[in-house]
């Protein structure tokens, strides 16, 4: 078989520096073919082997007493009571979204669902985090608006809700959005399939879709930084077809059910590739295959392309032997491609053969545990010197601050996503107990278990520049906090860990600050790591992302018939304010819309505060005092009520007494940590406070629901008065306005019309 010749030009071409391709050499006892440097290019690539990252990851608790399975496999797998498992994972698809935003998402989308339903679970919900740039920056509607359909095309076409997440929008990600999917699913106990080649002469078959040429070298891609012929990287991205991932999905459930089988992977990044090394890895065998028998939808195609294609849909499995023509059976009946392509073997190589020649021959240990791993330099950013403790202005006396609440209202990071929404199915399946916007984590039914399960995505990727060690703390602390707010206890957490690049030393230090915040709070509030990933070189001409250390917190809802939403549920009711405010506007909306480009320290996460808040919060839902409940985050207490009265109802809400010291810009959009707003009944007021004050929880009720005017007052001078119709006006209009070209200004006025909208 002939292949092209390597030369330093060919090997740097693969990502691979002069030191990895000596080891190369060392562990072949010989120069690779072709074939096989493409091989270790994608294994040993940033995406595939984590080689700047691994020495940090492991800082991470990993472990707990819900867990069953952590880090390693296709997704983490956690214990969630009455006989039920739950797995879930969260991944980045940003480089592909970026350079074809409709297949990047979709196919983002398709493969952390391979990764649930591969560990036998089956998915009952999505979430996704995104990030782009200024909304006025160049591509960047035709953006959203493409990342949007693709999410949108493959999850409703699939049948999975795509149930919460979060979207904001930031200067830093102009030449590189972020684009998170997070998958979870449920199965029973003793029913999970891991990733392992085990048992000598069991065969080796592959199903689901045929190989083509679409993402080769995508885990190369990924692993690279973005330049000025970034979109001429089209071919490394994948492009995905739900309908045959719901075919594959169904098959894959009815496998599931019999007892044919040994392993299962899914060809996620680096496609045929990944799937046997790692599964041979796992069990410590070797594997035999023959190419030539791996179905092809293209002509043509070389030993190289099959290995590193990462055409969507596909699976590879390792069946016990004599049950073959089983699987096959299974995979016919659903209209997918089914090949029995090679065996297990006991040689500790996979030996790839190509028409019967041997096309390569690569040992699977030193794949992974000689893989490089980098402890690279990492210095504190010398911007960092300019952080001040707090912002420089003058306090300002009490007076009317409507206009301002208006303007944050109708910001792209704070407005109502409600344009995205409704392009998902959240429905499906009818497992959704809170819709998005409708609290503060997604809830869903674990059909069968009278349990439920809250979903929530968060980090605050302002913050994490400002402070990457607050900022890891803040985003594990945010995300168990709306978990909380909705019903669920904080049990597990899985990441998406986006960063520049690792060679910049600045990066380094983020990306080590941000893990430890994270893993201290992790710890503090009980809630292990089982799943992740990293990416890194999310940078264009030399130009890093905001730290975005983004946190997928799953809680567990004792009882699925108590519901708590965050909205105001009915007039007069007791309107309770808990935690503490401080003058921390640092890194916070207000201060982005109004004091741009000055570095202020963000708000303190204290951790034990943190934790009271949490406990409090579920005692009070045990108790089924709470009526609503939403904690206080991003645009500060003022943005926090006008949400609350999102469903028609206001509020007379009178500060006095509350954090006294502070002017009124940093009592309404301060964004100090650990706060939360409730809505309890009248006479459930005393009950609730006193449950504050045993947890050491500062609680104090300001006001009473009703009416159709939002009131904020302070010592008799009105902060706040507006109607809850106007306020919702601005904040349900404001997105697709802005898409469509409209300034805030206009929305406020209420000039120009949602339905108006064009993406350009």
């Amino acid at each position: 078989m002939n292949q092209p010749a390597i030369t330093p030009e060919v090997v740097a071409s693969h990502g691979i520096s002069p030191d990895e391709y000596a080891r190369i050499n060392q562990i072949l006892g010989r120069a690779p073919n072709y074939l096989e440097l493409g091989i270790f290019s994608v294994m040993w690539s940033e995406h595939c082997s984590y080689k700047s990252s691994r020495v940090h990851l492991s800082k991470f608790p990993t472990s707990g007493p819900r867990v069953v399975q952590g880090p390693g496999e296709n997704a983490g797998v956690i214990d969630i009571g009455n006989g039920w498992l739950a797995a879930f994972k969260m991944e980045s698809h940003n480089h592909p979204s970026f350079i074809e935003p409709y297949q990047g998402a979709a196919t983002g989308v398709g493969g952390i669902l391979r990764d649930v339903f591969t560990m036998g679970a089956r998915p009952i919900a999505c979430m996704d985090s995104l990030r782009f740039g200024s909304i006025d920056a160049p591509r960047m509607k035709y953006l959203v608006d493409g990342v949007v359909r693709g999410i949108a095309g493959y999850g409703n076409c699939i049948g999975i809700p795509t149930v919460g997440g979060e979207t904001s929008f930031h200067a830093s990600y102009n030449g590189n959005i972020l684009v998170n999917a997070f998958a979870l699913g449920i199965a029973r106990e003793g029913k999970l399939f891991l990733g392992t080649a085990s048992g000598v002469g069991n065969p080796v078959i592959y199903v689901g879709s045929k190989t083509g040429r679409d993402g080769i070298h995508g885990a190369t891609m990924a692993s690279a930084e973005f330049d000025a012929t970034s979109e001429e990287k089209r071919p490394t991205v994948q492009v995905g077809d739900p309908f045959t991932e719901k075919l594959l999905l169904e098959a894959c459930m009815e496998l599931f059910e019999t007892d044919h089988i040994v392993g299962i992977q899914d060809m996620g990044a680096a496609g045929l590739t990944s799937s046997s090394f790692e599964m041979a890895g796992r069990a410590g065998t070797g594997i035999r295959m023959e190419l030539d028998k791996v179905p092809m939808r293209e002509s043509g195609m070389t030993p190289y392309e099959i290995m590193l294609s990462e055409s969507q849909e596909r699976m590879l499995i390792v069946a016990k032997k004599g049950r073959e023509q089983d699987v096959v059976d299974i995979f016919r009946k659903w209209d997918l491609d089914v090949a029995v392509i090679g065996e297990v073997t006991d040689s500790g190589f996979v030996r790839l053969h190509w028409y019967g020649e041997l096309a390569a021959e690569i040992p699977v240990e030193p794949i992974s545990t000689e893989a490089p791993k980098y402890n690279r330099p990492a210095a504190r950013a010398a911007y960092l010197d300019a952080v001040r403790p707090s912002l420089d202005r003058n306090p300002i006396e009490d007076h009317d601050l409507t206009p301002s609440l208006l303007r944050l209202l109708a910001s792209p990071n704070l407005c109502s996503k409600h344009w995205i929404w409704e392009q998902y199915d959240t429905t499906v399946r009818t497992n959704t107990l809170a819709k998005p916007e409708k609290a503060d984590a997604a809830v869903v039914r674990v059909k069968g278990s009278g349990r439920a399960l809250a979903l929530s995505s968060d980090v605050n990727p302002v913050y994490c520049y400002l402070d990457p060690y607050e900022g890891g703390k803040q985003a594990v602390a945010e995300a168990a906090r709306n978990v909380a707010c909705a019903g669920g206890r904080p049990a597990a957490i899985t990441d998406c860990l986006n960063f520049g690049s690792p060679e910049k030393p600045e990066v380094m230090w983020q990306f080590t600050e941000c893990i430890r915040g994270m893993s201290e709070a992790c710890v503090a509030l009980d809630s292990p790591v089982v799943s992740g990933n990293v990416s890194f070189y999310n940078d264009t001409e030399g130009e890093s992302i905001y730290p975005t250390p983004s946190v997928g917190m799953v809680g567990i809802v004792p009882d699925e018939g108590y519901r708590c939403g965050l909205a105001f549920h009915e007039a007069g009711d007791a309107v309770i304010l808990l935690g503490s405010s401080r003058d921390e506007l640092g890194g916070s909306e207000w201060a982005q819309m109004f004091h741009a480009g000055e570095l202020v320290a963000p708000p303190r996460v204290n951790l034990e505060r943190e934790r009271a808040l949490i406990e409090l919060l579920l005692e009070l839902h045990s108790a089924h005092l709470l009526l609503s409940a939403h904690d206080i985050a991003n645009g500060g207490l003022a943005i926090a009520l006008a949400e609350c009265a999102g469903e028609g109802i206001g509020a007379d809400v009178d500060l006095t007494g509350h954090a006294d010291g502070l002017d009124a810009i940093s009592l309404l959009y301060g964004e100090s940590q650990a706060r939360a707003l409730l809505s309890v009944r009248g006479g459930d007021a005393h009950a609730v406070l006193d449950a504050a004050k045993r947890h050491g929880v500062e609680a104090m009720r300001v006001g009473t629901t009703g009416g159709e005017m939002l009131s904020i007052r302070r010592n008799g001078v009105e902060l706040v008065e507006a109607s809850v119709a106007e306020l919702h006006r601005v904040w349900t209009s404001a997105f697709a306005q802005l898409l469509s070209g409209e300034s805030i200004d206009a929305v406020i006025a209420g000039r120009g019309h949602e339905e108006d909208l064009i993406v350009a």
